[in-house]
């Protein structure tokens, strides 16, 4: 597993490796590792968001799961992680429900992209399927012309040009605390 050691520089899990490495401590105190309350929520609202986080299971067969804690952690400590993996290793999947699992997705939503329509509603499904919650509820999905999410959404999956539109209105992204830019090889 590859730490890089430069403040501002991403931090690269391997799931393929499953090699320990010390990893640089909680950056609790920097301005840049803080999450930003999001705008409006009252604590009525972030309670009920609370209350949404769904049981969490991680199906064993899949690497990611394996590599849990070490992925758990590097998104705990570092602002930008990257994690590579094989195809069918469970990064898709798996990954907002570690981000859930550290309390991501409360203050602000987990954003998911995908390069396609599809794939965002399948991606959608298969984590509402896999944390035994209704679809537009926790977990929900938006595409062009379809928004299949309600206030207490806590991983909103949604097609690149969905975030990139959001982008223009709010150029913080105030309504999420965490992103997870899949497939990001297959930018244009």
């Amino acid at each position: 597993m590859g730490h890089a050691r430069r403040a501002g520089r991403p931090i690269l899990v391997d799931v393929a490796e499953d090699a320990k490495g010390a990893r640089r401590p909680a950056r609790a105190g920097h301005p840049r590792g803080r999450r930003p309350q999001r705008r409006g929520v009252s604590p009525e609202q972030l309670e009920l968001r609370r209350a949404a986080v769904p049981e969490l299971a991680y199906p064993e067969q899949l690497p990611v799961s394996a590599v849990r804690g070490q992925i758990a952690a590097a998104i705990r400590d570092h602002q930008v992680v990257i994690v590579a993996g094989e195809t069918g290793s469970g990064k898709t999947t798996q990954l907002p429900k570690i981000c859930l699992e550290l309390g991501r997705g409360v203050t602000g939503m987990i954003g998911h992209t995908q390069p396609r329509r599809i794939a965002a509603r399948t991606v959608a499904e298969r984590i509402a399927e896999e944390t035994g919650t209704e679809l537009g509820g926790a977990i929900g999905w938006s595409v062009r012309f379809t928004d299949r999410t309600s206030e207490t959404t806590l991983v909103k999956v949604m097609t690149d040009g969905i975030l990139h539109a959001e982008i223009q209105r709010d150029r913080t992204l105030s309504r999420y605390d965490t992103l997870i830019l899949d497939e990001a090889h297959e930018r244009s």
